[in-house]
């Protein structure tokens, strides 16, 4: 993707001539003949570089620095000063506000695109070496949840699985549903709809911190911490922002002990990019053959990623009594791959849970079907213990 550069001066020839140059060498252009309009537009659009004119009326280049540096949207933008003003003075102010590099008016175009690609650069390097410093961080357990197709009931298995750690360990457990534009376990859970997932992945990869992530957790009546995606099916797009998903899972594996990841279905880039990070990866399937051969190309494809088999757990979840369901002695014989537990059906018990809006565990956990989840919670915990 382009990177895109917020150009502020109130110079309208400069912002033309600027502009059409650096659109040349294939850049994202905006646009504002102000501070105050620059300001708006850096906060908003999140400009990977911002040319920044110092003389102009209102306000002037250095208090648009100063407000920059203060938030924590644009704190960390690079910001190229863009003056006719040639004094040391000058610049060394320039400097003491925020400013990463300076150059004065007129300036020839070659010189300004290698400062661009300059500051660009280490702006990236710096993107990196915050990615290393969050992939270092983890301590609690992560596990990822997810399916080959849609309607396997993935979030309910996520839900009650992360239910079933707390029953079990009785100390933080994070269940965070990551498809933007997908969100369904807020509304089961009767948590009102959030945007904190939205705004994180839009972000920048510096701005994910821990506190951020922190905050952005809801606490729920069962003792869950949760963080929920928007139910907008137009946020689905964030899915593209690969990076951002892989701090953010790495600051979350510091925040619990064990950290539970609805992943939804497939295995889109960004899934491919998390599954390495989890350290236990539960598959659910159904015993039906079309789904059990979907299932079986998935986890070759989640070994070809470099990852162990055995830390691929199978769920086979029968959601409806039915007499075509296959017994699961026949499922995993077709799969090739062991099978963990298998889920009894029993719709009666979640249609319950979900009125009073809490996990099918929590409600009633003496069910068999709850049992069934415990046991997942206790070969979790197994797992933990033998690392």
């Amino acid at each position: 993707m382009a990177e895109k550069i917020l150009i502020i001066d109130d110079d309208v020839d400069t912002l033309r001539l600027v502009g059409l140059m650096l659109q040349r060498q294939g850049y994202l252009i905006s646009a504002a003949t102000n501070g105050e309009q620059g300001l708006a537009k850096a906060f908003e659009e999140k400009p990977d570089i911002i040319l920044l004119d110092v003389m102009m009326p209102d306000m002037d280049g250095y208090e648009v620095t100063r407000r920059l540096r203060k938030n924590p949207t644009t704190q960390s933008t690079p910001i190229l000063m863009f003056t006719a003003k040639t004094q040391l003075d000058d610049k060394v102010a320039g400097f003491e506000v925020g400013a990463d590099d300076y150059l004065t008016k007129p300036t020839h175009p070659t010189e300004l695109q290698a400062h661009v690609k300059a500051l660009l650069g280490r702006a990236g390097t710096k993107r990196g070496e915050e990615v290393a410093t969050a992939l270092h961080e983890q301590n609690g357990r992560v596990v990822g949840i997810l399916s080959a197709r849609g309607g396997l009931g993935v979030s309910s298995v996520a839900t009650n699985v992360a239910a079933a750690l707390f029953n079990r360990i009785q100390s933080d457990v994070i269940l965070a549903e990551l498809i933007p534009g997908q969100g369904t376990i807020g509304m089961e859970l009767g948590v009102p709809s959030q945007k904190e997932l939205n705004d994180i992945l839009s972000g920048s990869v510096v701005e994910i911190t821990k506190e951020k992530v922190q905050s952005a957790l809801v606490l729920h009546a069962s003792g869950l911490k949760l963080l929920l995606a928007s139910e907008n099916p137009r946020d689905v797009y964030l899915t593209g922002q690969i990076n951002n998903y892989e701090v953010l899972v790495s600051r979350l594996s510091n925040l619990a002990r064990f950290i539970i990841l609805d992943l939804g279905t497939g295995l889109p880039p960004f899934v491919q990019k998390i599954l390495p990070l989890c350290h236990d990866r539960i598959v659910v399937i159904e015993g039906a053959p079309h789904t059990i051969s979907q299932s079986k190309i998935m986890i070759d494809e989640i070994a070809n990623l470099g990852i162990d088999r055995l830390s691929i757990l199978v769920v086979l979840n029968n959601r409806v009594r039915s007499e075509a369901q296959m017994a699961w002695t026949e499922v995993q014989q077709q799969l090739g791959h062991s099978i963990a537990t298998t889920i009894t059906p029993a719709p009666e018990m979640f249609i319950n849970a979900a009125r009073v809006h809490t996990p099918a565990v929590t409600s009633q956990p003496t069910n068999v079907s709850s049992q069934q989840f415990l046991k997942i919670a206790d070969l979790l915990i197994e797992h933990e213990k033998a690392k």
